[in-house]
């Protein structure tokens, strides 16, 4: 919206071209988003201490979590809010793919404000029914996942695999379950994920500072082409929206820090997490995103280990899923646990971003 206004002035003033930059526009994307947080966040923790819209803590978690009952949750709501305003100032909302990805950002984001509502109504920690929550999150990832098919070109159906200069395999019709399950499956990872104070909000940063890379050279046809991946027309867009998460999960973490003033709840991480994986979708990067979100694998992975094992053989492999309470249980301080998940997923976008060149 704001380039709208910014457009006709250039033939006058040509200082003003600099707005229309987009290494300029991501990187005040971010700024916008980390003082919205900074400002408001402090009135909005108040706002939601005020209206009683505190966490519930699951019955068989660790026991030090105890003290966190009644802290605020839904904190999530800031980080949308920040970031759509932040990309009606900073984004083209000509583009097609800016509002695809705004669209999933604001659905999924529904789906946990209506998980996190009921958990508050009904002072426990158990929401929408897993079927209801699974459901939701389907309908919303065929919709999206179709548009991207019938509206994404020829290539949209190929898989690229890492170290792999030329797509592995054409999907064909089959990318559209595979595109599904991908963002349902990370979204839900994204959400086991938020488990200690600030360990998902670090994660995320990480993990959209990686995409905004990933964004603008999949936009620039001569950066695409020396590197030997998919040029993606328009894609560059998407980075001012990485940048301006990313920008809002600092803003976050300035509150969620231990000890943690708020919570980010599930209307945070199930949209994070949907949005993240309809961004690897669009630039082509569906495999690469498991590396970058390694982490997050991890944490999906130990609780599907742990339910089997148990169904199967009565047994636990980890003292408690999510893997980052397994830690916990075993002994290391929460502030370690989450420090150590944060390298760790420093090393993982290192090794998703070493790939573009080994190949």
């Amino acid at each position: 919206m704001f380039l709208e206004f910014i457009y006709p002035l250039v033939r006058y003033f040509t200082p003003v071209n600099v707005f229309l930059y987009l290494t300029f526009r991501s990187a005040y994307a971010a700024l916008t988003t980390l003082l919205i947080c900074f400002l408001f966040g402090g009135k909005i923790i108040e706002i939601l201490r005020k209206l009683k819209i505190g966490q519930s803590i699951r019955e068989d978690g660790p026991e030090t979590h105890l003290a966190k009952t009644g802290t605020p949750t839904m904190g999530g709501v800031f980080i949308i809010i920040s970031v759509l305003i932040s990309m009606l100032f900073w984004g083209d909302l000509g583009s097609p793919m800016i509002w695809i990805v705004m669209g999933s950002f604001a659905a999924f984001g529904t789906i946990g404000f209506m998980d996190d509502f009921l958990k508050v109504r009904r002072n426990n920690s158990k929401g929408l029914p897993v079927w209801g929550k699974l459901a939701g999150q389907a309908l919303i990832a065929i919709t999206i996942v179709l548009i991207l098919y019938f509206s994404g070109g020829e290539d949209i159906t190929s898989l690229y695999i890492p170290f792999f200069k030329n797509p592995v395999i054409d999907l064909g019709w089959l990318w559209i379950p595979f595109g599904v399950l991908l963002i349902v499956a990370e979204s839900n990872a994204v959400n086991f994920s938020d488990g200690l104070d600030g360990l998902l909000a670090g994660l995320l940063i990480l993990v959209f500072i990686t995409l905004a890379i990933l964004t603008y050279i999949t936009g620039r046809i001569d950066y695409s082409s020396y590197l030997g991946i998919p040029y993606i027309p328009g894609a560059g867009e998407l980075t001012v929206f990485c940048l301006a998460a990313a920008g809002a999960c600092i803003g976050f973490l300035w509150f969620n820090a231990y000890p943690a003033e708020v919570f980010m709840g599930d209307v945070g991480s199930l949209s994070l997490g949907g949005v993240i994986a309809v961004i690897s979708l669009i630039i082509k990067k569906e495999i690469l995103i498991l590396v970058i979100g390694g982490v997050f694998v991890l944490e999906i992975a130990s609780v599907v280990i742990q339910v089997c094992c148990y169904k199967i053989r009565k047994k636990r492999v980890f003292k408690m899923a999510p893997l980052h309470h397994h830690f916990e249980l075993s002994g290391w301080p929460e502030a370690k646990v989450v420090i150590r998940f944060w390298i760790l997923g420093g090393l993982f976008a290192i090794i998703a971003l070493s790939t573009l060149k080994i190949q």
